[in-house]
């Protein structure tokens, strides 16, 4: 039964308000943070649980009273419109019951990096980056380009950004995977349609302390900026490449004027990769493996296709399409199919749980 499941956050939600009270702990900073941090945690599971039991509360005294003769048309209003709430309230409590990804709050690196199709591909890398950086705004989240490699006929060969906001990753961490474009590109004299492929990861900004680097893992190689064509845009060894020689991982940042900034930057990308790995390395079916959300890069491994001759947007996951691709674009709107998938993926937990 439900409510059994919710008695344990309960009593310890009482437990824990005794304990903050406890004169003995008062003066232990630590202790009491760390309390308030786990209270504020199952609050909602707390007040939602004492919702519920007042509502099956309300259901059997409504039953009680359904066949006296001066109450029981009321008791059979209120009885409806108790159940409805019941539904509801169960709804709302699987959901906080299901484990909560520890990322979920975090900063992100979003990448984008072009694949399959050439410079059609890297402008499509610019045009998936313009609409994320809106749906970034409508979110009331900031974001920073961490690094970039400009395509030769525009776009973006790869663009990174650290998009910063409470709750970044467990809106975005969806959107990892290969992303297909069908469109006419503009060179395209005959007017057809060409395929091309771009990949997204989504990476958690992680703390110092969450990832530990072994400086002899790594190799800083420092060189000079280049632009289009490997033209010199900078007279002074700014530019960082670091290899961690245990994975193969490379990060190259050639953005900031400064080597020293570069170099930091470069550094939380790839903590940010090795926390990845480890995190897929740990649960092995968690979508956050890099590998997985990037494929290979072809028209083949697709998670979402935008077509745009036919205005359309599919998610292939969830067989979600959509026929207003260019509003979606132009707007930023991704929360018409990242709320699909997250709702998708909830019920996946809820019934995978048994609850």
């Amino acid at each position: 039964m439900l409510a059994d499941k919710l008695r344990p956050f309960l009593d310890r939600y009482n437990e824990i308000s005794a304990l903050l009270s406890d004169p003995s702990i008062i003066n232990d900073i630590e202790k009491m943070t760390k309390l308030s941090k786990e209270q504020s945690s199952i609050e909602p599971i707390k007040n939602a649980a004492s919702q519920y039991i007042q509502i099956l509360n309300d259901i059997e005294e409504n039953k009680a009273l359904l066949d006296d003769t001066e109450l029981g048309e009321l008791a059979r209003e209120e009885l409806k419109s108790a159940q409805i709430r019941k539904e509801d309230l169960e709804n709302e409590i699987k959901i906080l019951l299901l484990p909560k990804d520890p990322n979920d709050d975090k900063n992100i690196f979003l990448e984008i990096r072009a694949g399959a199709g050439g410079d059609e591909a890297a402008l499509f890398v610019g045009d998936l980056f313009n609409a994320y950086i809106r749906y970034a705004d409508l979110c009331g989240y900031k974001f920073e380009i961490v690094s970039q490699s400009e395509g030769s006929a525009g776009g973006f060969k790869e663009i990174i950004l650290l998009i910063k906001g409470k709750g970044a990753y467990s809106k975005l961490k969806f959107e990892g995977g290969t992303h297909r474009v069908q469109r006419v590109p503009e060179t395209e004299s005959q007017g057809r349609v060409h395929t091309s492929a771009v990949t997204v990861a989504i990476m958690p900004e992680v703390e110092d302390s969450e990832i530990e680097l072994n400086p002899n893992d790594l190799r800083i190689d420092v060189m000079r900026s280049s632009g289009h064509g490997g033209q010199s845009v900078n007279t002074t060894d700014s530019a960082v490449r670091i290899t961690h020689i245990p994975t193969g991982l490379v990060v190259t940042n050639q953005d900031g004027k400064s080597q020293h900034k570069n170099k930091e930057a470069a550094m939380k990308v790839l903590k940010a990769r090795l926390y990845e790995m480890q995190e897929a390395e740990r649960i092995a079916k968690e979508t956050s493996d890099r590998k997985n959300q990037v494929g290979t890069g072809d028209r083949s491994g697709r998670i979402r296709t935008y077509n745009f001759p036919q205005n359309r947007i599919s998610d292939h996951r969830i067989n979600l399409t959509l026929y207003r691709l260019d509003t979606i674009m132009a707007g930023g709107l991704f929360d018409e199919i990242i709320e699909p998938l997250i709702a998708h993926h909830q019920a996946e937990a809820i019934s995978e749980a048994g609850l």
